[in-house]
Formats: C-alpha cells, sequence, structure tokens
C-alpha cells in the first residue's frame, strides 16, 4: 500500500520534470525545428531513458524495503508466538506435574489426613489449570468479538468495581481508597463495553493486591485528560524492577516477583488488549520501594 502510494506521487513527478528539462534545453528561436526534429527526438528519448531507470531503481528499491519490513514483522511475530508457547508449556508443566504426583500419592495413601491433603492440591491445581484456560479463552475472544459501543457510566462503572476488590482476600489488610472527581463536573461517559471495561479496572485492582503487602494503601481514581478519561490503580508496593516494565503487559509473563504467587500471568495481558479494543492504551509508572501506578486511557464517548 505504502509502496503504490509513492510510485502514484514519484512517477508522474519524474516524468513531468523531464519533459520540462527537454524544453528548456531544446527551446531556442533560432532553430528550424523541422531540419533538429530528428535530434530533438532522441535527446528526449535519452532524458526520458535515464528518467524511465532512475524510476525502476527507486520502485526495486521501494519494493525490496517493502519486503524487509514485512520480514522483519513476520520474525517478530514468530519470535512473540515462540515466546508464548515457551511460557504456556512452563504454565501448565507445572500444575500438571503437581497433579500427577498428587495422585500418584493418593494410591498409596490410606484414607485420612493425608489423602485429603494430597486431594485438596490436586483440586488447587486443577482449579490453577481452569483459570489459565478461562484466561486464555477471553483473550482469544477479544480478537474477533464485536465490542459494543454503548455509553458508559465511568463513576458507577468504579465503584462496582471498587466494591468487588473489597471483597477480594486480603483486601482488609490493606487501606483501599475510591476518588471519583464531582466538581466542577462529573466525568462524561466513554463509548464501549461496560462488561470489559469494568474487568479491565478488576483486573488492575486485583493486580495491585496480590504484590502489595498488608498495611499498604491502594488507590482506584479517575480524572479527565483532555478528551480522554483516565484510570489509574495506585499502591504503596514493592515497586516494579525497571527491566522487567515493559514486559508486564505481555501474555503470560512473570516478573521475579511473581514466580511464587498464584494467577494466570494474563491479567495485564487482558487490560491491554481491552484498552486497545476501545482505542485507548495502558501505561505504568513504578519505583522500587515506593509503589506503581497503571493506568487506562480511554478516549470521551
Amino acid at each position: 500500500m505504502k509502496t503504490g502510494r509513492w510510485l502514484i506521487i514519484l512517477a508522474p513527478a519524474l516524468l513531468g520534470g523531464g519533459l520540462a528539462l527537454y524544453f528548456f534545453l531544446s527551446f531556442d528561436l533560432t532553430h528550424d525545428h523541422i531540419v533538429y526534429l530528428r535530434a530533438d527526438l532522441g535527446t528526449l528519448s535519452l532524458i526520458l531513458g535515464v528518467l524511465l531507470s532512475g524510476l525502476a531503481t527507486l520502485v526495486f528499491a521501494l519494493l525490496g524495503w517493502s519486503g524487509r519490513i514485512r520480514l522483519q514483522a513476520s520474525a517478530a511475530a514468530a519470535e512473540d508466538r515462540r515466546r508464548f508457547l515457551r511460557r504456556l508449556d512452563h504454565e501448565l508443566k507445572n500444575p500438571l506435574t503437581a497433579i500427577r504426583a498428587g495422585l500418584a500419592n493418593l494410591a498409596e495413601l490410606p484414607s485420612g489426613e493425608a489423602s485429603r491433603e494430597a486431594m485438596a492440591s490436586v483440586e488447587t491445581q486443577a482449579l490453577r489449570l481452569s483459570r489459565l484456560s478461562a484466561d486464555l479463552r477471553k483473550l482469544a475472544e477479544l480478537e474477533v468479538r464485536l465490542v459494543e459501543h454503548s455509553p458508559v457510566d465511568v463513576p458507577a462503572m468504579l465503584r462496582d468495581a471498587f466494591s468487588m476488590a473489597q471483597e477480594q482476600p486480603g483486601a482488609a489488610e490493606r487501606h483501599l481508597n475510591l476518588s471519583i472527581p464531582q466538581a466542577p463536573w462529573p466525568l462524561p461517559n466513554v463509548r464501549g463495553d461496560t462488561d470489559l471495561l469494568l474487568l479491565a479496572v478488576h483486573n488492575l485492582l486485583q493486580n495491585a493486591l496480590k504484590f502489595s503487602r498488608p498495611g499498604d494503601t491502594l488507590e482506584l481514581r479517575a480524572f479527565e485528560d483532555g478528551t480522554d478519561i483516565v484510570i489509574e490503580v495506585a499502591d504503596t508496593g514493592p515497586g516494579i524492577p525497571e527491566d522487567e516494565q515493559s514486559h508486564v503487559w505481555e501474555e503470560l509473563y512473570r516478573g521475579e516477583a511473581g514466580r511464587s504467587i498464584p494467577g494466570s500471568g494474563l491479567g495485564l495481558a487482558l487490560v491491554r488488549a481491552i484498552a486497545e479494543r476501545h482505542n485507548g492504551r495502558v501505561n505504568l509508572r513504578s519505583r522500587l520501594g515506593q509503589g506503581t501506578v497503571f493506568s487506562l486511557r480511554l478516549p470521551v464517548g
């Protein structure tokens, strides 16, 4: 597409410039144009030949550049796919190994407390696989799902997400705050799918709860910024190392601190996908030892 546009622009310019140059060089009132017609045609053919050769060189250069861009994009996509499959293999291997070990122990253990513990371990890992499968399905559906474009009451949606967060494990041990501006005017609506946006905010809050510590402060806030609504989830947790910050939105990525914390590794990837389906974007700011701010930016409806 881009190569075609360049050719449409450059070809007439080159040919027109060549013709102009030819007439400028050959125009002379003292010449007998009938006598010099053959020579003039030869000059014109030479100029056009040079221009066409240059145009052909330009075409091949643009085609080669376009081909290299496509190859680079294809290679990057293939690498992303391989990285995702490696992470998926790791995420599946651990619970499956634990399930097999638990089942083997059940066959050898007598009925009693040890047997119940082994069964509980199997159930925990099966639940982990179920959550992973459900999140993978949600992520896949987002790529083809038709997103609603209905008015979304942002304050109401944030209050629902905040209420859900207050019921999560560990919420009572943290200080949760909700900040929604009321003056000089309330937040405007955005257009989108209320359920998906609620899921995105819920995932951000759940992520903050998991990676913060008892006694930390979590804040859900929103404000208007030009033509956008910005929703932020901030915490006073341990923060994210700088070398991990560019990867946290990737599918199944787990940083050093997250490897011992239960989860599917898809929560933030879902947030990013939901934002993109609403023509929005995500961002984070983090300082080690001080905390993290996750931002979801959405255009005003």
